[in-house]
C-alpha cells in the first residue's frame, strides 16, 4: 500500500494548493488525493496541480467529489449533478488520476414523502451511467460510506447491495476506516468487499462524531480495519483525510502528526510499499 493524504487539509487552512502538495511530499507522503471542483477552478489552477505534483512526484491517486444532488428529486438537478460528476471524472483523467471518490447524498424528508426504494434506484440509475463514461476514460468510481443516519450508502451491507445493483465493474467501494467504526461495522464484515475495493480513507474519531482527526486522538481500531482492508484484497492508496483543524496556524503540525502515527500503523502491519 501506499500513503496518501487529501489536499484539502491544507485547502482548508487557506493554504495555497502548490504548498500543500510540496509540503505532502515534504513530510514524506507517497500519493496525492485533490479536493478541488472542475466548475470553480480554472486551466491555470488544473495545470498548477499537474506541475506541482509531478515536480515533487507525488502521483493523484483520487479526485473528491460530494454530488448530494444525484439523487434529489428534481429531474434538473440531478441532470446538472450528472454533467458536474462528468467534468470531474473529465478533471480525473486529465490528472492522471486512478479514481473519483464519489459521495452520493442522503434520503429528503426523513423518507416520509418519496419512497426511499425510488431514490435507491434514482442512485442506481445514475451510477451505472457514470461508471459508463468512467470506463470510458479508464476510471474508477469510489463510493464513500457516509456514516449518517439519512445517507444512501451508510453501512457495509447498504454498500454492498448498492455495488451489486449498479453492476458495473469499475464502480467499486471506497473504505474508510473512520466511517467503518461509526458505523459499528465487525472487522470480518469488511470480507464482503473482497476485490470491490478501489480506495482506502483513513482518519480516528471518538466512535460517536464524525472526526477526521489524526490517528491516536480518538478510539478507532485503526490497525484492525487497514488490516481486515488488505486482507480483502486492497492495496492501493490510503489516504489520510485531515478535515478542519481546530489549530489551523498549526497545520503541518497536524498533518506531521497524522503522517507519522500512520506510517508507525502501516510498519507494524508489513503493508507499505
Amino acid at each position: 500500500m501506499k500513503l496518501g493524504l487529501i489536499n484539502s487539509a491544507f485547502a482548508q487552512t487557506g493554504r495555497e494548493t502548490a504548498f500543500g502538495i510540496r509540503k505532502a511530499k515534504e513530510i514524506g507522503f507517497d500519493t496525492i488525493d485533490i479536493f478541488a471542483d472542475p466548475l470553480d477552478i480554472d486551466t491555470k489552477e488544473k495545470r498548477l496541480i499537474i506541475d506541482t505534483a509531478a515536480e515533487c512526484g507525488l502521483p493523484i491517486t483520487s479526485v473528491c467529489c460530494v454530488a448530494v444532488g444525484l439523487i434529489d428529486f428534481n429531474p434538473s438537478v440531478q441532470r446538472f449533478h450528472i454533467e458536474r460528476v462528468k467534468r470531474y471524472l473529465d478533471m480525473c483523467y486529465e490528472f492522471r488520476a486512478k479514481n473519483l471518490l464519489l459521495v452520493v447524498g442522503e434520503y429528503i424528508w426523513q423518507k416520509e414523502v418519496i419512497p426511499p426504494a425510488e431514490q435507491w434506484g434514482t442512485g442506481v440509475k445514475h451510477l451505472q451511467t457514470l461508471g459508463d463514461y468512467a470506463a470510458s476514460l479508464g476510471l474508477e468510481i469510489a463510493i464513500e460510506l457516509e456514516p449518517f443516519h439519512m445517507a444512501l450508502v451508510n453501512t457495509l451491507d447498504n454498500m454492498d447491495r448498492f455495488l451489486r445493483d449498479v453492476d458495473r465493474p469499475n464502480v467499486r467501494a471506497n473504505a474508510d476506516i473512520s466511517h467503518l467504526h461509526l458505523a459499528h461495522t465487525p472487522f470480518q464484515d469488511v470480507q464482503k468487499l473482497a476485490g470491490r475495493i478501489a480506495h482506502a480513507h483513513l482518519s480516528d474519531c471518538d466512535g460517536k462524531v464524525h472526526g477526521d482527526l489524526p490517528p491516536g486522538r480518538g478510539n478507532t481500531p485503526i490497525r484492525e480495519y487497514l488490516a481486515v482492508i488488505r486482507d480483502a484484497g486492497f492495496d492501493g492508496s490510503v489516504s489520510l483525510e485531515l478535515e478542519y483543524s481546530p489549530e489551523p496556524d498549526k497545520i503541518v503540525e497536524w498533518v506531521t502528526e497524522a503522517y507519522r502515527e500512520t506510517d508507525k500503523i502501516m510498519s507494524a502491519l508489513g503493508c507499505r510499499k
